[in-house]
């Protein structure tokens, strides 16, 4: 099945310095901003656009239960993930299984803007967290 970039996630401290440094220095526009309290996320989040290219901002708002608080802790701030569009996600998920590599059901869900998406397993991807996502019909961020 074929697979497109969609997004980079970074991890981040302090939320509104990254999107200034997005805006004013990479020349970025905040294309949305808003808190996920969902189990297994619990973050703040910004979605910066440069050019046709987009980064999601992610803050913990909980500093014992976030994963993004646990990677900031075990990892420092940085790049957290990276995601790839896939044509129909649970087609997607089948052809990973029938190639032996794990995903995280418990990071299986739609977020605000329609996005299914889930986690592969990084101890099946070289230690690197990896995003796989489509959209629902009328996203507005549908790429």
């Amino acid at each position: 099945m074929k697979k497109v970039f969609d997004h980079i996630g970074v991890a981040v401290r302090d939320l509104d310095s990254s999107i200034d440094f997005y805006i004013n220095i990479l020349g970025g526009d905040l294309i949305d901003r808003y808190r996920s309290e969902a189990i297994g996320v619990e973050s703040e989040i910004a979605i910066i656009d440069v050019k046709g290219t987009r980064t999601e901002l992610l803050m913990p708002t909980n500093n014992t239960t976030s994963p993004i608080a646990r990677f900031i802790k075990q990892k420092g701030k940085g790049v957290h993930h990276i995601a790839y569009q896939v044509a129909n996600l649970d087609k997607a998920i089948a052809e990973l299984k029938e190639n032996g590599i794990r995903v995280m059901e418990d990071t299986r869900r739609v977020n605000k803007h329609g996005r299914r998406l889930i986690y592969l397993n990084p101890a099946d991807t070289e230690g690197t967290i990896i995003e796989y996502c489509d959209y629902l019909e009328n996203s507005e961020l549908h790429g």
